[in-house]
Formats: C-alpha cells, sequence, structure tokens
C-alpha cells in the first residue's frame, strides 16, 4: 500500500480528535458525580434540587485544564456527547405558529366580516385536511370568491400600515401577509429560545423546521411536563418600563444587607452539610480543579471579605446579600449582578417584609435574561419602577410596528431601528422626555433584555437602540421588538413525554446490547477468519472509537434507535472486511503469491464495497431527510458509521495484515474447518429462478390479502391521537386494561365508537401496557390531554395496590409507576408523517435504481435489484399485517418502521451489488461463456461472502432483538426478516430478472 506515513498519521491525528472530544464526556460526568456525592448529603426531597444547585455554582468556573487551554463546566457541557429523550428521559414538543391568529391580529375590527370568516374557516380545514399547505393563498382564493371579488386589502388596510393601501392588488396583499406570518415566527422563535433558557434544562435543543410554520424544542431532563406546555404556549408579554438608576437604590441595598445580617444572627442555628463556597474556591484553585466543590446556599461559611484580583468578594456572615448579589457590578438600571445558583437566594431575601419596606413602594426588581459573559456569566438584576396607577407597564408591544437590525453609522458595531404607530409615539414621546439620562427597560415575560439610556426625548416614534451588539444580538433585540406587534402564540400539535425511569432502563438495555453484539462479532471474526479475524476486530474497535468522537464533535444526539444503528454498524462494518479476505482467499487459491494476493484482494473488493456504502448512504440521507427525532439520530449514526467502517476496513485493517506479513512473513485468513466454506459450490439458480417467482407472487399475494383483510396496526404517528407506556406496582392483563379504558370512555357524550375504543398491549413487562387511544384526536389543546389522562386515570388507578394520586401518575418524577411515556399527535403531523413514509420508500428505490443503472451501465441491472428491494419491503408489510397482535412484542406501524424499510433497502443492496460487480466481472474475463453460466458461477463463488456477512448482521440484530428493550423491538424484528429475505432476494429474484432481461436483450439484438 502506498503512502503508508499518510495513512498512519492520519489514523494517529483522527485518534486525537477522537480522544479530545471524547474527553469533555468524561469530564462532565466527573462534576456531576461529585454534584450527586454532594446531593447525598441532603434530605431525598432536597436531593434533585441540590444537585442542580451545585451546578448551576460551577458553570463558569474551571473544571478541565489541557493545558494550552482551560474550559468551565458550561463549556465541557456543550462538548459533550448529546444523549437523545429515550435515554436521558424528558420531553418532544412541535409547536406550530397559528397563521389563523396572525391574520386575525392584522385584520383587527375587519375580522368579523362575513366573507373573512368563511375564508378563515376553509383555509383552516384544508390545512387540517392535509389537502393544502399554502395557508394564506387559500385563504386570498376563499376570500376573492366569497366576497365576489372585492379587494381584500380593504381587510387590511389602517393608518398603521403603510405598505397596504386601498390601490394594493391581491397579490401584493398576499406577500405582506406572508411576510408578516414568517416575522411572527420568528418573534416565536426568539420568545421560545428565551423561555427555554429559563428552564434549567441541560442541552436544551429548538430548530426552526423549514417550509412550515412549525417548531421543534426537545427539552431533556424536563421534570414538569404540564409546566413546559404552559409556558411555551404563552402569548409573548413585551413591555417598556422607567427606571431607577442604581445610585438610588443601593443606600435601601446596604441597609437591606445589614438587616438581613441582623436577622440571620438572631435565628437558631441549623446544621447543615459542610461546604466550600465556589468563589473561595475559585480564588484558591489549583491544578486540582477536579476536587472543586461549590457552595450551595449555606449561611455559615466562615470566609472572610477580601479582594482577589480587582473582584471585591463578600463574606456571607457579614455581607449575606452583597455575597450573592455583587453591588460592584451596579451601573445605569442594574443594581448588581449574581451567579445562577444564588439567583434564588438573591429572591428570597428581597422578598422578605422587612427588606421589601426598605425600598420605594413602587419599585420591582427584574433579572437579565441572560448572564453577561464579561462578569463571568452573572445575571444583573434591574430596578423597575412603576409609574402607573394599575401598576401595568407603560407601553407594551403592540405600539411597535417595526423593528430591524442594521449596522451603526459609525464604527462596527450594530444598533437597532425600532418605529411606533400613533398611540406609541404619544407615550413613547411622554416616557423619553420624563426620563433624559435614565433608562428604559425593554422586558419580555418578565425578564430584561435591554435598558438603554434616554439620550433625548423621542416625539416622532422612530427610536435608534445603540449599545455594544454584535450584528446577531440586534437581531435578536429586534426578534424581542417585533414578538408584541402580533399575538401570535405557538400552539403545540405533537409532544413525547419519557420518564426518566425509563430512559435509564433504555441505557441500560442499549449498552447490553451493544456490549453482547460487539463480543458475538468479534468472536466470529475471530474463529472463521483465524489472524486476520482477529486484525480486522482490531480495525472494528478503531471504527467504534472513531464513530464516537465524530458523533460527538458533530454535535449529533445519540439516541435508543442511534445505538441499534451503531450496532448495526458494527455488523455492516466486518461486510467490507469478509468481502476482502474472501478476494485474497480466490487470490491464493489461484496460486499467487501471500503478498500480490493481498494486493489484488484488496484492489478487487474496492468497487462492491465503493457501491454497496455509498447506496447504504443513500437511504440514510433520504431517512435524515424525511425522518425526526430519534429515526434521524438512526440515520445520523448510520451514515457516520459507514463512513468511519470505511476507513476502518480498507486502510487499518491493511495496515495491520501488511505489518503481520512484515514481521512474520504469513498469515491466515481461515481456520481448517472454513478454509473452503461454500467454495465448490456448483448449484444452478438461474434454473430455478421460476419456482422463485412462484414463490415470490404467492408471499405477494397473502401479504395483500392481509393487508386488506387485517390493514396494518398503525402508530399514533400515521392515525393521530395519544399513545400512553403506563407501569403498573403489579402484574395485570391487557384485557382487564382494555375493559377498565374502555368502559371509561363510554361513559362521555362525545366519545364515538373508534375513540371508545383503544389498543392496549403488554409492552415488555407484565406491569406495563401500552395504550393508545383516538379520544379527542383532533384536538391537540392541553384541556383534552388533561381530560384523556384524567379518564385513563380513573379507569386504571384500581388496578394499583395503593392509592397513587393523579399528579404521582402523571409524573414518575416523584413516582416510579405510571405514565412513563407519552405521545400526543394532532391529524395535521400525522397525515404529513403518512406522505413523508411513502415519499422516503419511493425516493430511496428511485435513488438506488438510478445509481445502479449508472454504475453498471444497464437499465436491466436496476430493474432487478429495485424488484428485489420492493419485494423485500412488501413482504416486511405483508408480515407485520399478517402477526401484529399474534407475537409477544408490538408490530406497530410507526416512524421506526420505516427506518427499518429503509435501511433494509441500504442493507439489501450490498448483497446485490456484491453478486452484480462479479458478474461484470466475468463477462469480461469470460466473454466465450454462455451468460447463464457467467451468471451462476458469480452467484455460487459469491455465496460463502454472502452468507458471511449476512450471518455477522444477524448475529448483531439478534443481540439487540433478545437484550436491546421493548422500545426497538419490533424495529430491529423488521430488520431481522429484512436482512433474511434481502439476502434470498438478491440471489433469487435480483439476479434471475436482471439474466432474463438481459438475454431478453441478448435475444432481441440477435435477431437484429
Amino acid at each position: 500500500m502506498q503512502s503508508k506515513g499518510f495513512i498512519k498519521l492520519i489514523a494517529v491525528l483522527l485518534g486525537l480528535a477522537c480522544v479530545y472530544q471524547l474527553s469533555f464526556t468524561f469530564k462532565t460526568r466527573g462534576v456531576e458525580k461529585k454534584a450527586a456525592a454532594y446531593a447525598a448529603q441532603f434530605p431525598l426531597d432536597q436531593q434533585a434540587e441540590a444537585e442542580q444547585h451545585y451546578l448551576d455554582s460551577v458553570q463558569n468556573l474551571s473544571v478541565y485544564n489541557l493545558g494550552f487551554r482551560k474550559f468551565t463546566y458550561k463549556e465541557c457541557k456543550e462538548k459533550e456527547l448529546n444523549l437523545g429523550l429515550d435515554l436521558k428521559g424528558g420531553m418532544n414538543v412541535m409547536l406550530e405558529v397559528q397563521v389563523e391568529d396572525v391574520i386575525k391580529a392584522l385584520a383587527g375590527d375587519s375580522q368579523n366580516d362575513p366573507a373573512f370568516v368563511q375564508a378563515i374557516a376553509e383555509a383552516t380545514e384544508a390545512m387540517k385536511q392535509g389537502t393544502s399547505s399554502d395557508y394564506i393563498g387559500d385563504f386570498v382564493k376563499a376570500y376573492s370568491r366569497l366576497s365576489n371579488g372585492r379587494s381584500i386589502a380593504e381587510i387590511f388596510v389602517s393608518p398603521d400600515r403603510k405598505d397596504i393601501t386601498l390601490e394594493s392588488s391581491d397579490g401584493d396583499v398576499e406577500k405582506i401577509l406572508k411576510k408578516e406570518t414568517e416575522a411572527a415566527i420568528n418573534a416565536s422563535f426568539n420568545v421560545l429560545r428565551s423561555r427555554i433558557d429559563h428552564f434549567g434544562v441541560t442541552q436544551p435543543n429548538i430548530m426552526r423546521l423549514p417550509n412550515s410554520h412549525r417548531i421543534l424544542v426537545e427539552l431533556p431532563g424536563v421534570k414538569e411536563p404540564q409546566r413546559v406546555r404552559d409556558l411555551l404556549q404563552g402569548t409573548a408579554s413585551l413591555e417598556f418600563w422607567t427606571t431607577y438608576d442604581a445610585n438610588e437604590v443601593l443606600p435601601a441595598l446596604v441597609a437591606a444587607d445589614k438587616l438581613i445580617k441582623t436577622e440571620l444572627e438572631q435565628a437558631p442555628v441549623v446544621t447543615e452539610p459542610e461546604t466550600v463556597s465556589a468563589e473561595a474556591e475559585a480564588a484558591a484553585e489549583t491544578a486540582a480543579a477536579g476536587d472543586l466543590i461549590a457552595e450551595v446556599g449555606a449561611a455559615d461559611s466562615t470566609a472572610t471579605a477580601q479582594v482577589e484580583g480587582d473582584e471585591l468578594r463578600y463574606d456571607r456572615t457579614q455581607n449575606p446579600l452583597f455575597a450573592v448579589l455583587n453591588p460592584r457590578f451596579a451601573g445605569g438600571a442594574a443594581i448588581g449582578a449574581a451567579y445562577k445558583a444564588d439567583m434564588a437566594a438573591v429572591n428570597e431575601y428581597l422578598a422578605q417584609p422587612a427588606v421589601r419596606e426598605l425600598f420605594p413602594a413602587d419599585i420591582l426588581f427584574k433579572w437579565g435574561v441572560k448572564g453577561d459573559d464579561k462578569i463571568d456569566g452573572r445575571f444583573y438584576l434591574y430596578a423597575i419602577r412603576v409609574s402607573t396607577p394599575d401598576g401595568k407597564a407603560p407601553l407594551d408591544g403592540s405600539v411597535v410596528t417595526e423593528a430591524t437590525e442594521q449596522y451603526a453609522q459609525r464604527g462596527a458595531t450594530a444598533e437597532v431601528s425600532m418605529t411606533m404607530n400613533a398611540e406609541g409615539t404619544s407615550e413613547w414621546s411622554r416616557m423619553t422626555g420624563e426620563n433624559i439620562g435614565k433608562c428604559i427597560a425593554i422586558v419580555l415575560d418578565g425578564y430584561v433584555y435591554s435598558a438603554p439610556r434616554v439620550n433625548s426625548k423621542i416625539d416622532k416614534g422612530q427610536s435608534q437602540i445603540t449599545g455594544d451588539f454584535t450584528i446577531q444580538e440586534a437581531k435578536d433585540l429586534a426578534n424581542v421588538l417585533n414578538s408584541g406587534k402580533v399575538p401570535a402564540p405557538a400552539k403545540i400539535i405533537q409532544d413525547t413525554v419519557v420518564g426518566p425511569s425509563l430512559g435509564q432502563e433504555s441505557i441500560n438495555a442499549g449498552m447490553m446490547s451493544f456490549v453482547i453484539a460487539f463480543i458475538l462479532v468479534l468472536l466470529y471474526m475471530g474463529l472463521f477468519y483465524k489472524t486476520a479475524g482477529w486484525m480486522s476486530d482490531i480495525a472494528l474497535l478503531t471504527n467504534v472509537f472513531l464513530l464516537m468522537g465524530v458523533l460527538v464533535s458533530f454535535g449529533a444526539v445519540l439516541t435508543l434507535p442511534g445505538i441499534a444503528g451503531i450496532v448495526l454498524t458494527m455488523g455492516m462494518a466486518v461486510d467490507a472486511n469478509v468481502i476482502i479476505y474472501e478476494r485474497i482467499k480466490e487470490e491464493l487459491r489461484g496460486g499467487k503469491g501471500l503478498s500480490l494476493a493481498i494486493k489484488d484482494g484488496f484492489s478487487k473488493a474496492y468497487s462492491a464495497i465503493i457501491d454497496g456504502n455509498l447506496t447504504t448512504i443513500i437511504t440514510g440521507i433520504v431517512l435524515f431527510i424525511f425522518g425526526n427525532g430519534p429515526v434521524q439520530g438512526f440515520a445520523t449514526t448510520l451514515i457516520i458509521g459507514i463512513i468511519t467502517s470505511f476507513f476502518s476496513a480498507i486502510f487499518i485493517t491493511r495496515l495491520l495484515i501488511e505489518w503481520i506479513v512484515g514481521k512474520w512473513g504469513h498469515i491466515s485468513f481461515s481456520r481448517k474447518w472454513s478454509e473452503n466454506f461454500l467454495n465448490n459450490t456448483h448449484v444452478d439458480f438461474i434454473a430455478k429462478r421460476k419456482v422463485a417467482y412462484y414463490i415470490s407472487a404467492a408471499l405477494i399475494v397473502l401479504s395483500c390479502v392481509s393487508f386488506f383483510a387485517r390493514g396494518l396496526n398503525l402508530g399514533a404517528e400515521f392515525t393521530g391521537g395519544r399513545a400512553y407506556v403506563i407501569r403498573f406496582d403489579q402484574p395485570v392483563s391487557a384485557e382487564e386494561v382494555r375493559q377498565n379504558i374502555e368502559q371509561a370512555f363510554s361513559q362521555f357524550a362525545d366519545a364515538d365508537a373508534s375513540s371508545i375504543s383503544s389498543e392496549v398491549k403488554q409492552y415488555g413487562k407484565e406491569n406495563q401496557m401500552r395504550i393508545v387511544t383516538q379520544y379527542r384526536y383532533d384536538d391537540t389543546s392541553d384541556e383534552a390531554t388533561a381530560e384523556v389522562e384524567k379518564i385513563i386515570y380513573d379507569a386504571l388507578k384500581p388496578l394499583y395496590s395503593y392509592d397513587i394520586t393523579f399528579e404521582q401518575f402523571r409524573n414518575t418524577q416523584t413516582d416510579a409507576n405510571g405514565i412513563l411515556t407519552a405521545d400526543k399527535i394532532g391529524p395535521s403531523i400525522a397525515k404529513d408523517m403518512t406522505w413523508n413514509a411513502i415519499y422516503s420508500v419511493l425516493f430511496s428505490l428511485i435513488a438506488i435504481g438510478l445509481y445502479i443503472t449508472f454504475r453498471f451501465k444497464r437499465w436491466q441491472w436496476a430493474s432487478g435489484a429495485t424488484a428485489a428491494l420492493a419485494f423485500n419491503a412488501l413482504f416486511i408489510i405483508g408480515i407485520f399485517s399478517m402477526f401484529y397482535g399474534l407475537l409477544p412484542f408490538n408490530l406497530e406501524v410507526n416512524q421506526a418502521f420505516i427506518a427499518a424499510i429503509l435501511t433494509i433497502i441500504g442493507y439489501a443492496i450490498n448483497d446485490t451489488v456484491v453478486v452484480f460487480d462479479r458478474i461484470r466481472e466475468f463477462l469480461g474475463l469470460y466473454p466465450k461463456r454462455n451468460l447463464k453460466e457467467n451468471v451462476n458461477n458469480a452467484i455460487n463463488s459469491t455465496l460463502s461472502r454472502t452468507i458471511n456477512t449476512s450471518g455477522t448482521t444477524l448475529v448483531t440484530l439478534l443481540a439487540i432483538f433478545f437484550f436491546g428493550g421493548e422500545t426497538i423491538r419490533g424495529f430491529i424484528f423488521a430488520l431481522i426478516i429484512g436482512v433474511v429475505v434481502g439476502t434470498a432476494a438478491t440471489i433469487f429474484l435480483a439476479t434471475p430478472i436482471a439474466y432474463d432481461l438481459m438475454a431478453k436483450r441478448a435475444k432481441v439484438d440477435g435477431e437484429k
């Protein structure tokens, strides 16, 4: 192999990069273990809060020193391996900005126009039924028809709007409405991101879904799902407040500090766990950063007041308030700053009645929206002045007509331009005129985003907000100002809740299956291919290491299907080694020397390996585009795993083999019993093709009959509805649960036959059941969800041996039993998922067919391969139709099932490509042999490889099936069926169909 030195260098650099990336995960785990150890000193009901408090206190402290760079816990957390909700527990929420609300708000009083009301209803119904995705376009057309051609501009014309006049065409108005809707979605996105930052959730994820009005939010580890729903769906509250200057408030703050000290001295001493101040430790920080212990609200620290660097630190016994709210950072409207871990203590101090009396009656305290990196991540506390009799803000966001970011006229900073309507201009003129030299706070949802100082009276409604903004910060502030312009709250249309106990069980099951599958693959290769097999095992270990490192570096999320993807990748990784080894063995049997056989074996295997990997990557890309959540996690690990396995098999394995040969002069590629495994077969597969056709046709007919007679067990993703996994404290029967559930739902007048009938199945252990209900499935409101859960609770409460409360039933944070997972999917999402599933399978088949045509230069090859893949997919669907409800595990057709179909399409083509590649080679080497002989010889010569690769993949899949947990058992079952059927379809369908088409073409060409 040429460029060995370069390959070694690349391998070493990749290894170091992976070590670097993975080291952050180990470091954060170490800090979190110390947090858990610290929390263990507290009473059980306080441990979760104490642990989180500890982590907050060390967030901005250095915990990892690499010599050339120090990293804070927060920075390490951002670089660690992200775990998905199914492994960590938490909440996945899909929100949709209601375009209907945006249009109604823009229409103002005109929204009561009968044609307007009917047009809105028609556009809403079209979206609900999934027959259209252009809400505004449908609305404009419907209004024009219902109003007999009246201009829609009449509805939206307003003195405050300059972009819509009575002369505006319907097309112009439609463009403006779409622009306003886009602005509303961006504003909602910004509001949601801000709210999520205050949940105290680590590694939250929020993304705007392209070409839609939807926003996806993932919140690992949330403990109060209902609170999350309420906060995410609330209308944004944008307000403008006058403020106090810090020097007006500081005297009262000093008095408050003294008063709190006096009260603490008089209070009885309470013995608490011994702690060390985070600040004191930061001062005494040495290379042993791992010994970091943070103070968490203790009031008995013995540290003395001191100046460390240029920063004044206060002793908690002498200055209890200033120790947590540092007044050194006061300025403008900010009266001090505090670490996130100390914000609760500050709130508690300032809320004491005696302390409150020291401050003016019209003062409010509000925190800044985020920590300032310039002051070590502390949060500013602002002094707000209440200047209205009703206690409300003088101005709210409804007066803002437009806010845009722009670069300042001087310097490289950015600023925000804000325009108000007539009502706002008048009040803004009064506010700014009375507060020249003071600050006005811009507050959203109770948090201060900015508090610019007023330089002069602004009486024209046009303002420039300046500061040391980057263009991104200015854009964020502009979005905040725009958020109050149109009241368009985002509504939840899908949410999934995974309890923490189920998440931990998934981790345990996933790791167990991973370890067992890994060991089985290592043993399989070592036992079958002897020394060369053990070398491939080393390459496989390298592959897993590289895969994990790349996942971390890309910020990918590891899910339970992702673990399955890694395990499946291991089975597919040895596929390349098997192809290479079988090639080398053929070269050795042909009389070539060892070195030449190794060189030619690798060279001749490249095309089949590359083709097989690329076709699997194609399906992985389709899966990533059309899938969501865990399915995307599976696609990510599959694609990355294929790339790393290619590098390991081609380069690492070859380096190891050539090193063995160079050192000892020989290497074994088989054992005596495996040396001639399936080498001398002479099966006439082509002669048996008609039997295979008949059997395949019969299986497809049987599948179709079952499909039309029994249908499919469609998951909530495709039907809409609510699905729950519920754990009991004792074994229960599915029939008993079903009877209780159906009896409970039948008592409601609005429950029809379809919603009364619920699907109930055992889910893993005998004390776990999965319940799917269609009751009020088209109502995704929180009220409907609460009603459904209350009905289920009332129905199932008698099946518990103790008096479980409704709150315990809904929240497994406080009780291990109850609802483990909850899925809510609205009808519009269900339709979208259904079409995405259909498109993804079709696009995969078309893409692979085009690739095969391109690579093999004949459409006959692509036809045979695509037909076999389609048969495989249809047969798996038939199996799921025939056996759901009969097998002791869930055979639900959901997103994971579609992922399995696509994975099988990508995997099965590997076998087909290898056989086709060998046929193409034989046609070139033996042009005088007839086509049938070349095809049969090609199938027989690759039989050993086909059985071995399928065998290693099946070994890994069986390990996951038995040990990977109930969550993915149906998914893995589909893969197992697909691997077995796909292997047979390559031999008995894909190749014979391609043969028949080529023979027919040859016959036609001969007649010409």
